[in-house]
């Protein structure tokens, strides 16, 4: 993917091929409508929300407002809302005791709000911002994920942008795919300096 600028904050954001894209706080009252209508989308079943409703979703990103080692962005395509990313300190959150944490490691969880009509390269320009926008921060040194085992579509997305699987974890909810990505790795895999 080619870019014509690396700036990752919610002003500039990541200029691709595809447009701008960039991030903004998760305003969980006003954004809960919308955030329902992508995660109960049946494209949407990894992110486990299916059958929430709107008070759910309202609900569940007020309590990551609270959380100190959990956080949520709405993502910007062009300046419309598209995707949904998250973060969490993997030492206190989602991974507590199911790997070794390094300095530096933030966990991350994304998903693309479902499109009428696909656009190629959409979601890898997506994943390649959430990441350029963590590695923004000079403490974010390697990103942690943990897709589903059967999740192949994201695995391969995520090897595209630098991520090596690790090895497969149990958690209470999935089997997963413990993965990391550092920042040298992102950078050779995408072209992006961060």
């Amino acid at each position: 993917m080619s870019t014509t600028g690396t700036g990752t904050g919610a002003g500039t954001g990541l200029r691709t091929a595809l447009g701008t894209f960039g991030v903004r706080p998760l305003d969980p009252p006003k954004d809960a409508e919308l955030l329902h209508s992508w995660v109960t989308h049946p494209k949407a079943a990894f992110w486990m929300m299916r059958d929430a409703k709107p008070e759910d979703v309202e609900r569940e990103y007020l309590r990551i407002a609270a959380d100190e080692h959990h956080h949520a962005l709405l993502g910007l395509h062009d300046g419309v809302p598209a995707f949904l990313m998250e973060t969490y300190d993997p030492v206190h959150r989602e991974l507590t005791g199911l790997y070794e944490p390094a300095p530096g490691d933030v966990g991350m969880h994304f998903l693309v709000a479902p499109a009428g009509t696909p656009l190629h390269g959409f979601t890898r320009a997506v994943i390649t911002a959430v990441l350029a926008h963590i590695f923004d921060d000079p403490a974010a040194l390697r990103v942690v994920v943990e897709p589903d085992v059967s999740n192949t579509a994201v695995q391969a997305l995520n090897e595209a942008v630098g991520f090596v699987p690790v090895r497969e974890i149990d958690k209470p909810e999935k089997k997963a795919l413990l993965s990391f990505c550092t920042r040298d790795q992102f950078a050779a895999a995408t072209g992006v300096s961060v």
